[in-house]
């Protein structure tokens, strides 16, 4: 198809939508976009939290990150605070920083292995700034770390993206689709009629229509990769509470017998949810587990989600892309929602399609989009795979299931030799370490070049670095103090 693109319609708004239509509108300033949303559809409000990617994206539409945490009534995050994965009563925290310090043969989680053969090393996270930082509950914006991201109330993000776009020519139509036209001959999308009798023509469009799918799912009937066989948890129930203390800079992750429990703190309140497999918890005993565990007086009804894990085969297809929840959904445990969205936009802004769609570029953003969907993949399944947990038939499954050949390989290798190897363009590096050893994944070996520095030496060369961090640490304000200061909601 060799059309000029001109015109571009966004179905739906909410984050993804909003996220889009902010970005592209900066970006390809001669695109005429229009979006198209419903009052009368309420939104999932994914991506409470965040990883740092996100700061790319703002810095591209210019948005502080002081005046972005006010607005979205945010908090900062450095990481999350597992609990009970590796086994009942475990704990270990995922930070966002590197850990340590290696070189270029071998990394520092080889000293780190030497040193706990010889009884010498701390927990993995003493050398990590991000997690002392966190659990110490000190932040502040600093030039040499600590790294960190958002946690962030969606909607009031979704509002912050809709003024952006919308002072940048971006058109709102209020309006329910009651049905989708499309070209007789190539299938492509030609316009949306609404129900209130107006038709909406575009050359592109895209998808944000949430797990609906409309044009993705339901027009153009893109087949779906079915991940459930590997992570089976399909349901989610959130609920909001008031804040019963000041809130901290970090994200908490509670395993239970089939699924985990989230917290997150923001200025304002609690956000709180559990995820579950419907296979081995009703939506009850989820809502029990829930409601029975959280603190703080409940701001909202719980309400239960469902989902499937997996992604469209093509995100784009056709004269298509799908955005967010439309295009495919890997559960909240390492708060990859926006990310996904991010990259998605990010890639359709490479690859747009101004002199017409090319099935060589179409054919390059689905195989982006894949690799970027199968390595978040295998790095949630880790959480689920690499345990010592037996305690329930969900346990069971997920210990003893068949892994992704890749993650197989990952792990055996990091097991055998000690050895990781990150891949290019992969969003999760230091992270993969410390979820493998905070998971109980601890080496048989090391290398050899840990071995050239005396017990003594190697000693000190971790002393320093822990001293180095609590000293880094120490100088740091605590997180709610820091936030009233500098960047209090108004909410």
């Amino acid at each position: 198809m060799n059309k000029t693109v001109n015109k571009v319609v966004i179905l739906g708004g909410g984050t993804a939508g909003w996220m889009t239509a902010a970005l592209l509108s900066k970006a390809l300033t001669k695109v005429d976009i229009t979006l198209v949303e419903s009052d009368q559809i309420g939104t999932i409000g994914v991506g409470e939290a965040t990883i740092p990617s996100l700061h790319f994206f703002n810095d591209m539409l210019g948005i502080n990150s002081s005046e972005f945490t006010k607005t979205t009534s945010g908090s900062f995050k450095l990481g999350i605070q597992f609990e009970n994965w590796q086994k009942p009563g475990s704990s270990y925290f995922h930070g966002f920083g590197s850990t340590g310090l290696g070189m270029w043969a071998a990394g520092f989680h080889e000293y780190w292995q030497r040193g706990l053969e010889l009884g010498i090393s701390k927990p993995f996270s003493n050398y990590n700034l991000e997690g002392q930082a966190a659990q110490q509950g000190k932040f502040a914006h600093q030039k040499d770390g600590p790294n960190f991201a958002y946690h962030l109330d969606a909607n009031l993000y979704a509002k912050l993206l809709r003024e952006k776009a919308t002072n940048q020519s971006v058109t709102r139509i209020e309006g329910l689709v009651e049905r989708v036209n499309t070209d007789e001959e190539t299938g492509h999308i030609s316009s949306l009629k609404l129900q209130n009798g107006t038709e909406v023509k575009a050359d592109f469009f895209i998808d944000c229509s949430g797990f609906a799918g409309i044009l993705i799912d339901k027009t153009l009937k893109t087949p779906f990769v079915d991940w459930s066989h590997w992570l089976p948890m399909d349901r989610a129930i959130a609920v909001q509470t008031k804040l019963t203390a000041p809130p901290l800079p970090y994200t908490r992750s509670i395993a239970n017998h089939a699924g985990w429990q989230w917290r997150i703190p923001l200025q304002h309140r609690m956000g709180n949810g559990i995820v579950y497999a419907s296979e081995y918890m009703s939506d009850d005993e989820a809502k029990d587990i829930l409601t029975s565990s959280i603190e703080g007086e409940m701001l909202t009804e719980p309400r239960v989600i469902k989902f499937k894990t997996g992604h469209r085969k093509k995100l784009w297809n056709k004269n298509c892309v799908a955005i967010g929840l439309a295009g495919g959904f890997i559960e909240p445990l390492e708060s990859t929602a926006i990310h996904i969205i991010q990259q998605g936009i990010m890639q359709l802004i490479k690859y747009f399609p101004t002199y017409g769609i090319n099935e060589l570029e179409v054919d390059e953003y689905n195989y982006y989009m894949d690799m970027d969907y199968n390595d978040i993949k295998d790095f949630i399944i880790l959480h689920y795979v690499q345990t010592e947990r037996e305690d329930s038939p969900f346990w069971k499954f997920c210990k003893n299931m068949e892994v992704p050949t890749a993650l197989k390989q990952r792990m055996d290798m990091f097991k055998q030799t000690g050895r990781f190897v990150q891949r290019k363009n992969e969003i999760f590096n230091d992270s993969w370490l410390q979820v493998m050893i905070g998971q109980g994944l601890i080496p048989d070996q090391h290398h050899p070049i840990a071995d050239e520095m005396s017990e003594q030496e190697l000693k000190g060369f971790l002393d320093n670095i822990e001293q180095d961090i609590q000293k880094t640490v120490s100088t740091l304000p605590n997180h709610g103090e820091y936030l009233n200061r500098f960047c209090k909601s108004d909410l």
